[in-house]
């Protein structure tokens, strides 16, 4: 049975002090009745003996001391969920905002969830196939894996987020596999273009959206990402499917973090964000992975905005240190009109070696891979040598390099947000553009794949 109390004694912004509580737990959850009958849902932040300060989702207008009562409700925030979810947009509480029916739940799981013991987690290796050549070819998703996605204000993450969800397949498998999509603190205009666009090219068949709008909440949008992986958990752990989580704009999460951390006054950490800030990001990160004994996973891609496009900012640096690697978005590549404008050698997936090869994608991966890096590298410094010294004075091998460099930027790496290349079409591209160079340049790739597949020119 639900706890009545009406001993509502202060109220300050979004906080509430509830005092005389008993029995009343940290993160349940509550309701607050006005006088008018209306109700607003809270959640317990802090217990102090028998204080309670709690905190509403809705706003404090209104609220009335004397003649307003607290009811907590014994349990945690919760989800229901069941496969039903496929192909319904949800709010940040996970109510139906598609003008569908509800869903009636098969069960309801904590949106908190449990750590997965570290024991009976698998090393993930499957290749996971994106259709986008700067991330198959060079920082390869593998399933299980945390891969976010670095970017700038202003830079065009919202289309490769769409493009990734649309086109994201586990190769060389007909198992199940769904999309988890969580978008936090958009906008109306953001929150369309995801829908529509996964309803116009089929994606949404296969994909749970839960959509938080930037005049939501701030306590909702710390909840939406872990209703999205809540749904993620069921999916891959309960009914066996291959679960691709992306959330976008993890800057946005933490931003109401420390909106949420300012009200109960607690000190802060660098840059005003709460000194848990690592560990808070991480009881979300790390609900990523495969599970030994079930044939599901979760791979996650977050995405986040750098302020000031600044890599030593504390949401993409305590990050990039939970997760295996980061994709980063360029906004020089941008400018020059390159989409998606990936920056491939700051990128990197740690993972990308336990993915690749023979049985996965190609056996000529891995060595055509370190001599793109190798070969783009080497080409932006012969560019770099003419801006400073003119084209006169380059070698023809550095002029060749930098032609390389061009290429590779205008082919391999800009295709545009609709087109979806097989691994095998990513590899014979590199192919092609390594064909520029001149064979004996070629030392990072085995004579057995040259002469399988760079041919006669030299």
């Amino acid at each position: 049975m639900p706890r009545e109390y009406r001993t509502i004694q202060e109220v300050a912004g979004p906080l509430v002090l509830v005092t005389d509580v008993a029995g009343v737990t940290y993160n349940e959850l509550g309701e607050i009745e006005l006088a008018s009958g209306e109700i607003r849902r809270c959640r317990v932040l802090e217990i102090d003996g028998s204080n309670a300060l709690v905190q509403l989702f809705e706003n404090s207008a209104g609220i009335n001391l004397e003649n307003s009562k607290v009811r907590f409700l014994g349990h945690g925030i919760e989800l229901g969920v069941s496969e039903d979810m496929l192909g319904r947009v949800f709010d940040g509480m996970g109510h139906p905002i598609d003008g569908g029916v509800d869903i009636i739940p098969e069960k309801r799981m904590d949106i908190n969830g449990l750590p997965m013991n570290p024991t009976a987690r698998v090393y993930p290796e499957e290749f996971i196939q994106t259709g986008v050549s700067a991330i198959d070819g060079l920082n390869t998703l593998v399933r299980g894996q945390k891969l976010p996605i670095f970017s700038g204000s202003g830079l065009p993450h919202s289309n490769l987020a769409a493009q990734i969800a649309r086109q994201a397949k586990v190769l060389n498998s007909d198992e199940n596999f769904a999309v988890v999509f969580a978008a936090l603190g958009i906008t109306f205009e953001e929150s369309n273009f995801f829908v529509e666009d996964f309803t116009r090219t089929g994606a949404m068949e296969r994909t749970v959206l839960f959509i938080n709008l930037a005049n939501d909440p701030a306590i909702e949008r710390i909840s939406t990402p872990r209703m999205a992986l809540t749904a993620a958990e069921y999916l891959a752990f309960e009914k066996e499917m291959h679960v691709l989580v992306i959330m976008t704009d993890i800057t946005n999460y933490a931003d109401a973090l420390r909106e949420v951390s300012a009200a109960r006054k607690e000190v802060p950490g660098r840059r005003g964000y709460p000194g848990y800030l690592y560990t808070d990001l991480a009881t979300m990160y790390e609900r990523a992975g495969r599970l030994e004994g079930h044939a599901g996973s979760i791979t996650m891609m977050p995405i986040l905005t750098m302020p000031e496009d600044d890599k030593t900012h504390p949401i993409p640096d305590l990050t990039g240190y939970i997760t295996e690697g980061q994709i980063i978005l360029s906004r020089e590549l941008y400018r020059k009109n390159i989409q998606p404008p990936i920056d491939v050698l700051p990128s990197l997936s740690r993972l990308k070696d336990k993915g690749i090869g023979e049985g996965k994608t190609r056996a000529d991966h891995a060595n055509t891979m370190n001599q793109l890096f190798s070969a783009y590298a080497r080409g932006k410094e012969a560019k770099e040598l003419m801006v400073i010294l003119g084209e006169d004075a380059l070698t023809e091998i550095d002029k060749l390099y930098a032609k390389f460099a061009d290429e590779f930027e205008a082919r391999y790496v800009s295709q545009g947000y609709a087109a979806n290349r097989s691994i095998e079409e990513t590899i014979e591209l590199g192919w092609e553009l390594l064909r520029i160079l001149p064979r004996s340049e070629l030392k990072r790739i085995k004579s057995e794949f040259l002469d399988a597949y760079y041919g006669e020119k030299d």
